[in-house]
Parts: structure tokens; sequence; C-alpha cells
């Protein structure tokens, strides 16, 4: 069994909780089946958080550098040390105007830098980020570049909180963005709630609630491997390429879709007119 379930998580749930109790509903159908989220939501964070299942679940590497989109809400005027709602409130700086957050946004449109909240899973000498933070530990975190393809400003949800619509790359901190946004303004910010609502081709309009699945209806919620990978399509008949021997073809470079016998196996890599073998997914 291969494929994946686009789960949306609810809030307060961790990603990891969310992969055990979908391995248990499987389990009955499937026994000791491999699972594996496809990019972490954090717990206060609801959303999408697609499931590979089987052989799927080994294409992690290919989903962090998909688009994601989220809805998210910062609250201006004061902080926390884990830049959301889990932390104890530090009250400073004044609650900007929504001409000014407006006005703040397109500075960070494009390829920025970001420092990852020290309350991250962010390793720094082989230690989680939140680990070295919960010890009490000083320490800074070396600076990552991600992509702001939109920011877009929503509207105002209280007096001092704003809502926005963001599309990012993969990797991409949310709370930083909260805390950065806040300083450009003069100010300080935190975020005080966050959705995920796209992940790659996975949408809320394919989501399932975790709460709604069971041992009897995933299968209905299946998405087929295949229909995820944004690749053109390559049958393959000659039998030397499953088993791992490289040969020309006639096509351009490139990552495929692979099928066998009319059904997809895998992905398949073409380099200077060679075939080879690259994941098998069936």
């Amino acid at each position: 069994m291969t494929g994946f379930l686009n789960i949306d998580k609810a809030r307060g749930d961790t990603s990891s909780y969310v992969v055990n109790s979908v391995k248990r509903i499987l389990r009955p159908s499937c026994g000791k089946l491999a699972c594996g989220h496809m990019g972490t939501l954090d717990p206060l964070a609801s959303g999408i958080l697609p499931i590979g299942l089987g052989n799927a679940a080994r294409l992690f590497d290919y989903f962090l550098e998909k688009h994601k989109t989220y809805l998210a809400r910062f609250r201006f005027g004061a902080t926390t040390p884990t830049l959301d709602a889990e932390g104890e409130v530090e009250f400073g700086g004044t609650v900007p105007s929504a001409e000014a957050i407006r006005s703040a946004l397109p500075s960070f449109i494009g390829s920025i830098e970001q420092i990852p909240p020290k309350f991250s899973a962010r390793c720094l000498d082989g230690k989680r980020g939140y680990e070295l933070a919960r010890s009490g530990k000083e320490f800074d975190l070396p600076p990552k570049r991600v992509e702001i393809y939109s920011f877009r400003f929503v509207g105002q949800t209280a007096p001092d909180e704003f809502e926005f619509e963001i599309e990012c790359s993969g990797g991409t901190y949310i709370r930083s963005l909260s805390r950065d946004l806040a300083q450009a303004l003069g100010t300080l910010g935190y975020t005080t709630a966050l959705r995920r609502t796209k992940s790659g081709i996975f949408s809320e309009e394919n989501a399932v609630p975790l709460d709604a699945l069971n041992a009897e209806n995933w299968e209905k919620y299946l998405i087929p491997t295949d229909m995820v990978l944004p690749f053109a399509g390559m049958d393959v008949t000659d039998e030397r390429y499953y088993r791992g021997v490289r040969y020309a073809v006639d096509a351009a470079d490139g990552t495929y879709k692979i099928y066998r016998d009319g059904l997809f196996y895998g992905t398949g890599i073409v380099e200077d007119g060679i075939l080879r073998p690259g994941k098998k997914l069936c």
C-alpha cells in the first residue's frame, strides 16, 4: 500500500501524534506500514499535514521545497520567548496602524534571510533549538534563506491583532516573520494563530480531519502517489531498468514518473539521454 492521506491537523496535536494515529488506524488492514509526515506543523498550528504511506514516505525531501500557504495572526505591542501564544507574554512597543503594516509588507517579498525561533527544531551543534532554550543556555541560531512569494494583509481581528495570508517556500518560520515584521515597525510582535491552508498540491479542499478517519473509510481518502508528482510519465518495458541498469532513451533530461505494465512504479531520471532509476514508490 502506498500513497498519501491529506490530514487536516487540529490545533494542539503534534505532527508525530497524527502520524502515530494514522498508523493505528491502518494497522488492522496494512500491518506495520511505514508512515511519515511531509513537513512538521507546530502543535499550536492547524491545517494541512500530508502523510506518506509505504514507499510514498520516501518523498520527504521532495516536499521540503514545496510552496506552502498559511493564514496567520500576529499580535503587536507584545512578544513571548517562543514567538507564539504558548510562551509568557512580555509587553513593549506600540500597535502600528493597518496602513503602516501594509507599507512594510513589500520589503519581505522575495528571497530573505531569517533567524529561526530559539524554540524550534533547528539544530546547533547537534542539539535542537528548543532543547537549548529549555535548558536556559544562551545561543544564537544561524540565519537561513527562504522565499516569500506573497505576504497579504487580510484584516484586523482585534485591537492589537492582524491577519495575513503568506505564501512561502518550505522551511519558512512564520513565527520569525511576526517578530521581524514587528521590528521593522519599531515594536514587538508574535504569532497568535497559524493555519496551513496549502502544501504543494495538498489543500483544504481534499483534506480530512483526523477524527473523521477510521479503519473502514481511510482508503476513500487515499491519494495515489503519481497524482502528487508533477512529472511527465514514461512507460518502461525494458526489464533492464528494473534491475538497476542504465540505458539510452529518446527523452529530454529531467525526472519522470515510471510506469511498468500500466502501473505506477516510481521515478526515473534522464541525464544526457541516459535513463537511470530514481525511487521505487509502488
